[in-house]
């Protein structure tokens, strides 16, 4: 009997894995699902093209299924391959951000079992992650707690600005070395500002001296933790009882000098003086208790002779009111200056006015000089005014005219922007002071706007007495025979007229014409305009309309 053939079939089952032999039988399957197909198609008497038809219909739904089999298979490997490269990109960060080193993957491992081991790891590291960022969060608040007591700045790791990040193990390490600290240095300064409060509470008890700010007042509030225990609050402490003996001394100076002030005003022997000089020494709590009893001696005292006290204030009062520019119906407010029942309150009045004049005149010294110095320059402007219409100034040989004539120029120009100036200020000082701002009972731009319009009327005035003079002068010359012509341009020379003799005639000629034309500006009134090309801020218009006026006048007068 020959050898028994094996089937291919059974060779392939032998060798082939597990998957391969399922393979295979659904090959096997689908080989006999078709033969069945076809049995049935002949015994239902199916054609042929109608059986080919089935059979295209059969294959396309079998290859439809396995591809959309295989699709699905490949999107479950895509997801495995996005898995491991998320999972291994968190990995690494993680390990950066923990500072350490980066998880390496065993070669020859599935991609299923790699995929599982990043995703391990990756769930590690995130807790570790989490442990480490809550304590640092709890060591960050007690070190901020411990910043606010002691007003220091806080460990680099709580620096405001800087976002929370996951320290390593040394790092947190530190931090909470950098706390202990803390706590210890706060239990330490805690002990000295109980031992400085206790002496400062004491002393102040002593001197009778109450909290005048609110460090003081922190010091002796009995919330101690309230107190900040700063390295500048415990120095503060130490110097507080010099500041305390220090403030002493200083009401000492300043009784002293009210003293002297007052020894001065009462004319007070020198036997006298020299009785309490040994007071006049010292700093003391027992000193400033002896000068305030020789202050209150002194002012009863003064109280006695507050007839003089009152007169020498009065004096220095109306000293201040004539530099403050008060008006006389605003000196007239201070009803107190004309008093003659002289008491304390009278005298106390006329302290509080002093006082108030010299405040506002520091206050606004600059608007009070301002207002001086236009004065000033209006009356330099007047007087060279006054002289410019004096004929007589052309006969000055010593260069007066030209320094004069210099002078008005600048006026000219410095007048306007002083008065621009000026009006600034005091619209400032009428907004602050709730009132006007009065000279000689008047608001200061409309004293400027009538010095201005005075100014013109004046200077028409002086120009129609003039003009009536001339034509006077001129009817007595017309009727008595004495009229003095008026150079006038020559006729032109004939011919004949030798040169030198036709230079000589209008050599003369242009002489005679220029003093002629001196002549008419002096007693026209064309010389001495008044600066109302660039009038003054508060009188623009009456200076529009006497300018006007002016040059009608004066072209009158020229022609």
């Amino acid at each position: 009997m020959g050898p028994r053939k094996v089937s291919p079939l059974l060779l392939y089952c032998i060798f082939a894995s597990h998957s391969e032999v399922l393979a295979a039988e659904s090959v096997a399957c689908l080989h006999k699902a078709l033969c069945r197909l076809k049995d049935i198609w002949e015994e239902i008497g199916i054609p042929e093209d109608q059986r080919l038809q089935r059979t295209n219909t059969v294959n396309t739904h079998i290859k439809n299924l396995l591809e959309m089999m295989i699709q699905e298979e490949e999107a479950l490997k895509k997801k495995f391959l996005i898995s491991i490269k998320t999972c291994s990109t968190q990995m690494e960060t993680l390990c950066e951000e923990l500072q350490m080193p980066v998880f390496q993957e065993e070669g020859g491992v599935s991609m299923l079992q790699q995929e599982r081991n990043i995703r391990t790891r990756v769930e590690v590291l995130t807790k570790e992650k989490a442990r480490r960022l809550q304590q640092l969060q709890v060591l960050l608040e007690q070190d901020q707690d411990l910043c606010d007591v002691l007003c220091c700045e806080p460990h680099g790791l709580n620096a405001p600005g800087n976002a929370p990040t996951v320290p390593s193990l040394q790092q947190l390490q530190e931090l909470q070395q950098h706390v202990s600290n803390q706590q210890e240095e706060r239990a330490k300064r805690h002990t000295e500002f109980v031992q400085l409060r206790q002496q400062i509470v004491r002393l102040m008890e002593e001197v009778e001296k109450v909290p005048e700010n609110s460090f003081e007042k922190d010091v002796m509030c009995e919330e101690e933790d309230a107190f900040c225990l700063s390295s500048e609050n415990l120095q503060a402490l130490t110097l507080l009882l010099r500041e305390i003996r220090s403030q002493v001394s200083a009401q000492c100076e300043v009784l002293k000098a009210q003293i002297l002030q007052l020894w001065e005003c009462l004319q007070v022997p020198e036997e006298n003086r020299s009785a309490f000089s040994q007071h006049m020494l010292g700093s003391s709590c027992r000193t400033l208790k002896e000068l305030q009893t020789e202050l209150q001696r002194l002012q009863q005292l003064k109280l006695q002779n507050i007839r003089a006290v009152t007169l020498s204030l009065r004096a220095q009062i109306n000293q201040m009111w004539d530099r403050c520019l008060i008006s006389s119906e605003q000196r007239g407010e201070f009803g107190a200056y004309v008093s003659e029942d002289f008491t304390e309150d009278l005298l106390c009045e006329h302290e509080a006015e002093l006082q108030r004049l010299q405040l506002l005149f520091e206050e606004h010294r600059q608007m009070f000089e301002g207002v001086q110095r236009w004065e000033e320059h209006w009356s330099l402007y007047l007087e060279l005014e006054r002289k410019a219409s004096d004929p007589s100034r052309f006969t000055n040989r010593g260069g007066n005219l030209l320094r004069e004539e210099k002078q008005r120029a600048e006026l000219h120009k410095s007048l306007p922007k002083l008065e621009k100036q000026l009006k600034a200020q005091i619209e400032q000082w009428e907004q602050q002071q709730s009132r006007e701002f009065l000279v000689n009972g008047k608001k200061f731009l409309q004293h400027v706007e009538q010095q201005w319009e005075l100014h013109h009327v004046e200077k028409e005035k002086e120009k129609q007495e003039r003009h009536m003079k001339r034509n006077k002068q001129t009817e007595e010359d017309m009727l008595y025979g004495t009229i003095v012509r008026t150079p006038t341009k020559r006729r032109f020379l004939p011919s004949s007229t030798t040169p030198r003799g036709s230079k000589r005639c209008n050599a003369t000629g242009v002489s005679s014409s220029a003093s002629n034309s001196t002549t008419r500006s002096v007693y026209g009134g064309t010389v001495c305009h008044s600066p109302v090309s660039r009038p003054p801020l508060s009188a623009n218009k009456v200076s529009e309309r006497t300018h006007t006026h002016t040059q009608t006048h004066t072209h009158t007068g020229v022609q």
